[in-house]
């Protein structure tokens, strides 16, 4: 697609002025509304990444919309040295729907990532009984839990870790799915098993049945914490309100993100029982944004549509049909198509190329999806969409991928 001059005047100007860390399509979007976007130049597009899965509830929706209007008129932030009116629900509203006694907001994924992880150590140290500086948290091969130094010196991927050393050590790798390698990587130090249900920016990876359900009991046996990093694959994504519900286990450790506040504002949470969060005393962490009032009340409006509209249940229904006729295209350039709910992954096989070129032949005809781990092409929409919005994106993903 030709760039226009207007988008070339936008692209030039952050190019100019940004750093040069991401690779974005040659779109500049200017307004949206639900599952469509509008560019500068008056272009209309199907959205089918959902901004990575952080308006699973639609852009803009007008229902939390206005309480954040309302909000912004009244107060927006008193920083944790002061109380506010809006917290407390916001923290009720998330122990209600994880089954936890106790929530910790944040404001992005990495931070709630971070915060679960000083979480579990201090838990090893305080309740466990690990030595001072000998607890192990392990972690999963192709994992992707945020982009701060900490996190990134456990990614397994090298373009994530490059020049950014020296790193903090005692995380252990095992392979994704893995649950024999999971057992014999405990020892008596190692404090918890932080995982995703299903790793997005890894590809849409999903893993063998009974695999979460098994690692779940493994650490149980262990006394080791289960920590599911539900920032991508909660709020409906996957079908289930969170990801862990479909072989009905409840982590220990609850990490979110993204959707929590639909788009709106940066806002996360780690859930957890009162026997793991006790370890926190006042001092020893925190945030100035933090569950200020304007995050609170957007997050109470947008977790409140996620249940009013029943949207996971849209996601598996609406993902199903969406997935199974991505199957019936029978494309010689697919290798594999998977996913749970509105997470649907497609990877291209090798020979053919990598995902690119197939996600700007997309953006094209009017979706907009994104590669990940180079093969893959990421189907996440926002959940509200409509089954003949599926079908409008059906008939232009089959002339591609045909």
């Amino acid at each position: 697609m030709k760039i226009g001059d207007i988008t070339k005047k936008y692209i030039e100007k952050s190019e100019k002025h940004g750093a040069n860390n991401y690779h974005p399509l040659d779109i500049v979007i200017k307004k949206a509304e639900g599952v469509w976007v509008y560019d500068v130049e008056g272009r209309k597009f199907l959205d089918c990444l959902a901004s990575y899965s952080a308006v699973n509830q639609g852009h803009v929706h007008p229902e939390i919309l206005a309480p954040a209007i309302e909000q912004m008129k009244i107060l927006t932030l008193t920083s944790r040295a002061f109380h506010n009116d809006r917290m407390g629900d916001f923290l009720e509203k998330v122990c209600t729907i994880t089954k936890k006694e106790k929530v910790l907001p944040m404001n992005t994924g990495a931070e709630a990532v971070e915060t679960a992880i000083k979480m579990a150590r201090k838990w090893a140290y305080k309740i466990k009984g690990v030595p001072r500086d000998k607890a192990e948290i392990i972690v999963c091969e192709n994992n992707f839990h945020g982009r701060t130094t900490t996190i990134v010196g456990f990614s397994t991927e090298e373009a994530y870790r490059d020049g950014f050393g020296p790193f903090t050590p005692n995380f252990k790798i095992i392979p994704y799915g893995d649950t024999e390698a999971l057992k014999t990587s405990i020892n008596a130090n190692t404090a918890a098993f932080m995982f995703e249900p299903i790793q997005g920016e890894g590809g849409v990876i999903v893993p063998r049945d009974g695999f979460i359900r098994e690692s779940y009991d493994i650490c149980k046996r262990n006394n080791v914490l289960f920590i599911a990093d539900e920032i991508q694959t909660g709020f409906g994504r996957t079908g289930r309100m969170f990801c862990c519900d479909w072989e009905n286990v409840e982590p220990d450790v609850y990490i979110m993100g993204k959707a929590i506040s639909g788009g709106f504002y940066p806002l996360s949470a780690v859930a957890a029982d009162h026997s793991v969060m006790q370890v926190f005393n006042p001092g020893e962490h925190g945030s100035t944004f933090g569950g200020n009032p304007l995050a609170s009340a957007i997050g109470i409006a947008a977790i409140d549509v996620i249940l009013n509209y029943d949207l996971p249940r849209r996601s598996f229904e609406l993902g199903n049909y969406f997935k199974n006729e991505l199957i019936k295209i029978n494309s010689p350039y697919v290798k594999e198509i998977r996913g749970k709910g509105l997470f649907v992954g497609v990877e291209i096989k090798q020979e053919c190329g990598t995902a690119r070129p197939f996600c700007e032949k997309l953006f094209e005809k009017g979706i907009l999806a994104k590669e990940t781990h180079h093969q893959v092409i990421r189907f996440a929409p926002p959940l509200i969409i409509t089954k003949e919005e599926i079908d409008w994106a059906l008939d232009r993903i089959r002339e591609v991928l045909s």
